[in-house]
């Protein structure tokens, strides 16, 4: 098996950097947005974020977390997935923007279940994804609005992304 770091973490704090500016421009400032990370790293990578837009912005944006375990389609492969918690800031997400975060888009599986999860939450009146890596291969039509960076990578490839504040190293590598 051979390992290839495609990302640092200053090429990791440029993306997200770059996320959040694009973020801003798209909501035409931080008013009405809400960041949902997916966990484990997509909470994480919100909470860099939302600092960011905060400063860009001029004004703070709340951050929750989104556990997705329960609504994904593949349980029955993988039982034992450990839910996480699932926190919405004190305002909700009704008529709010929702950007939900995660570290590495690839069949778009996890997004999917997501969406199901927001449905049980409230009703925002947009919803828009910001992805770290998205690697293709898709199999729901599902596409980022925000990206740190295309990786085009073979099916039995595996992404890893890792960030100080859960693996105690920033990098994104590719194993194959």
């Amino acid at each position: 098996m051979s390992t290839r770091t495609v990302m640092h973490d200053a090429d990791i704090a440029r993306a997200l950097t770059r996320i959040s500016h694009e973020i801003l421009e798209s909501n035409k400032g931080p008013e009405g947005l809400v960041l949902l990370g997916i966990p484990t790293r997509g909470v994480t990578l919100a909470e860099r974020i939302a600092p960011l837009i905060s400063e860009f912005g001029g004004a703070a944006v709340p951050v929750g977390a989104l556990d997705v375990t329960m609504y994904r389609d593949d349980l029955h492969r993988n039982p034992t997935r450990a839910p996480h918690t699932t926190r919405i800031p004190a305002g909700g997400i009704d008529g709010k923007v929702v950007v939900l975060v995660d570290d590495v888009l690839f069949s778009g599986r996890s997004i999917r279940a997501a969406l199901d999860a927001l449905q049980d939450i409230g009703r925002p009146a947009a919803v828009r994804l910001a992805t770290l890596i998205d690697r293709g291969h898709r199999e729901l039509p599902i596409r980022p609005d925000f990206v740190g960076k295309n990786l085009p990578s073979a099916r039995d490839e595996r992404v890893n992304v890792r960030l100080a504040e859960v693996d105690g190293i920033e990098e994104v590598t590719i194993e194959s």
